[in-house]
C-alpha cells in the first residue's frame, strides 16, 4: 500500500513537499500582491517627498539666480533687485498655478 506510512518509504519525503508547495502557493498569493501594494506605496511617498523637496530647492535657485542677474552691472541696487526677484518668481508661480487650474477637470453640475 502506497499511503501507508509504515510500508511507503518515500512517504516522509513526498508528505514534505506537498506541504512545502501548499504553503508556497498560499503564501505567492496572500503576500506577493501585499508586498506590491507596500513597496507602491513607499516609493511613492519617497518620490512625493522628494518633489516637493526639489520644488522648493528651485524656487530658491530661481530667485538668486534672478538676483544676481539683475544685480550684473550695478543696473538695479542689491534691494531693488531683491523685490523684483521676488515679483518676477511669485509671476511665474502664478503663471504656472493659472495653467494648472486650467487643465483640471471640473464635473458637471447636472
Amino acid at each position: 500500500m502506497p499511503g501507508n506510512p509504515f510500508t511507503d518509504p518515500n512517504w516522509a519525503p513526498d508528505l514534505a513537499d506537498t506541504v512545502e508547495r501548499l504553503v508556497g502557493t498560499v503564501r505567492d498569493k496572500a503576500t506577493s500582491k501585499a508586498v506590491t501594494v507596500v513597496r507602491a506605496l513607499v516609493f511613492g511617498i519617497i518620490i512625493s517627498v522628494a518633489a516637493v523637496v526639489a520644488l522648493v530647492l528651485v524656487v530658491i535657485l530661481t530667485t538668486k539666480l534672478l538676483q544676481r542677474l539683475l544685480n550684473i552691472g550695478d543696473v538695479i541696487e542689491h534691494d531693488s533687485a531683491v523685490a523684483v526677484s521676488y515679483l518676477l518668481t511669485g509671476a511665474l508661480l502664478v503663471l504656472a498655478g493659472f495653467f494648472c487650474m486650467g487643465k483640471r477637470h471640473i464635473k458637471d453640475a447636472t
